[in-house]
């Protein structure tokens, strides 16, 4: 195995760990590779100062979940998967994300998790009237499947 630095078009750095060079721009064409903070697919080498001596060996393709899960700082896979699994059990009110947020803030809906979209004005809005909500990362968003 070898490890890459990489880095995304926003600048996110992280590892990757692969067969060979060829193994990582194979990856990279099929867009396996991308970024475990934004989910960015164009993904690129950057230069290391590591070097690893050693024989690359090819193991069995892996499904992307792993792969992912791999790239996300050494995250264990059941975290990821029980991450998803939370953000899965919540309503998905897409673009109608702030509007939602204020009515269950002001009691005008009833409390319930819900994910969605909102520009960044949108989300300095909400902050400045002290609604709380997170920003989640794509990879636990992303259909798998």
């Amino acid at each position: 195995m070898i490890v890459f630095d990489l880095t995304c078009a926003h600048g996110h750095r992280f590892e990757g760990w692969f067969a060979s060079g060829e193994d990582f721009e194979r990856q990279a064409k099929a867009v396996l590779v991308r970024c475990p903070v934004c989910d960015d697919a164009e993904v690129v080498r950057v230069p290391s100062a590591k070097v690893h001596v050693g024989r690359a060996t090819v193991d069995a393709p892996r499904a992307a979940e792993d792969l992912e899960a791999e790239a996300v700082a050494g995250a264990p896979d059941e975290l990821i998967r029980k991450l998803r699994e939370v953000v899965r059990n919540t309503e998905n009110v897409g673009r109608r994300f702030p509007e939602e947020a204020r009515r269950i803030h002001y009691e005008e809906a009833p409390g319930r998790p819900i994910r969605g979209q909102a520009s960044k004005e949108e989300a300095d809005s909400l902050r400045e009237e002290g609604i709380d909500f997170a920003t989640l990362p794509p990879f636990l968003t992303r259909d798998h499947h």
